[in-house]
């Protein structure tokens, strides 16, 4: 007699089935969402496989440049981005590509257009690479209204208007998490097969957490209540105290928060006053997320979601989590605006 704890299903749902059947619940669906979601999960088995053999073949390391953000490019980088850019531009689905490598749009040649934009950030938190720290892939994507020549201003559009978003977390496992607007769904990668299998069904963030992410190296350059709101986190005598947990790797953190609650804090500082954090490929997808999982994303004013792009490579403050967590420290910062105002 066959044991029900076989190691293989004979049933498993996979990516690709997911998003057929869901496809399918929407008599409009013409499946080039299905097309360039399958673009974008093997762009990710790709960086995955590279991220594991990443020291083996001389991955590590930097190219000798900088990248549109100041930052040292990584081998891994460069092979993050071609490999997207590839991906999509192949899959006859997009007209425009943002990537954070790139300091302009990405235009897609005419016989391969299609109807979608997408946002993305092919290796996040790549300065935890040669420590084998979790790094990730974000994306955000958009549909392009019309059939006019696609220019930076139709991917210039607020969250609200995201048809699908996501990340790749490359940590222990390879897992993506995507929401098409239906909640929020976890595949991890079974690397016996090669496929992602659907292993987190309606991912739900818990109300209230007990985790908070922050880089406090930058405590000094906090204004008074993002002071006031960690230092209350720590005191026994202001409610339950919290742990802290910092990756610097927003893949890895986001994930933790919407597994464990809690939340993840990137504010301005006196060195960033506009935030550290990009808007378009890093802030509205993982905002998307959140609010799909029923938690919230802010930027200390508005939804991250209602915030309406100006540039590029636009950067935003965020707190994101557990809607009770960031309430809370939304509270402290209207109090304290208050008090300036007085």
């Amino acid at each position: 007699m066959a044991s029900k704890n076989h190691a293989l299903d004979s049933n498993c749902i996979t990516l690709t089935r997911f998003f057929l059947a869901e496809q399918k619940k929407c008599p409009q669906a013409t499946g080039e969402l299905t097309q360039l979601l399958n673009s974008i999960q093997t762009a990710v088995k790709v960086i995955s496989s590279a991220v594991r053999k990443a020291g083996i073949t001389q991955l590590f390391g930097t190219v000798g440049e900088t990248n549109v953000q100041g930052e040292e490019v990584k081998k891994l980088d460069v092979l993050a981005n071609e490999l997207f850019i590839n991906m999509l531009k192949s899959s006859y689905t997009v007209a425009l590509l943002i990537s954070e490598e790139n300091e302009t749009v990405i235009e897609v040649e005419v016989e391969r257009r299609g109807k979608y934009i997408v946002c993305f950030d092919p290796l996040d938190g790549s300065s935890n690479i040669d420590c084998l720290v979790s790094i990730g892939s974000i994306f955000a994507i958009l549909k392009k209204e019309d059939n006019t020549i696609p220019t930076l201003k139709d991917a210039l559009q607020t969250g609200r208007n995201v048809v699908s978003a996501g990340y790749a977390l490359y940590g222990s496992a390879t897992m993506m998490v995507i929401s098409t607007g239906n909640g929020v769904h976890g595949f991890m990668l079974d690397p016996s097969i090669g496929e992602f299998i659907l292993t987190d069904r309606n991912m739900q963030v818990p109300k209230r957490g007990k985790i908070y992410a922050i880089n406090e190296g930058y405590t000094h350059q906090w204004d008074d209540a993002i002071k006031e709101y960690v230092a209350n986190k720590k005191d026994p005598s202001k409610g339950k105290t919290y742990n802290a947990r910092y990756v610097g790797s927003m893949v890895a953190d986001v994930h933790r928060t919407i597994k464990y609650g809690g939340i993840f804090i990137y504010p301005a500082t006196t060195s960033s006053p506009k935030g550290k954090l990009r808007l378009l490929y890093e802030c509205i997808p993982m905002a998307y997320i959140m609010e799909q999982a029923g938690g919230s994303a802010s930027n200390g004013k508005i939804p991250i979601l209602d915030v309406q792009p100006t540039s590029l490579h636009e950067r935003s403050p965020i707190f994101l989590g557990s809607s009770e967590d960031v309430e809370e420290v939304l509270a402290i910062i209207k109090k304290h605006e208050k008090k300036g105002d007085a």
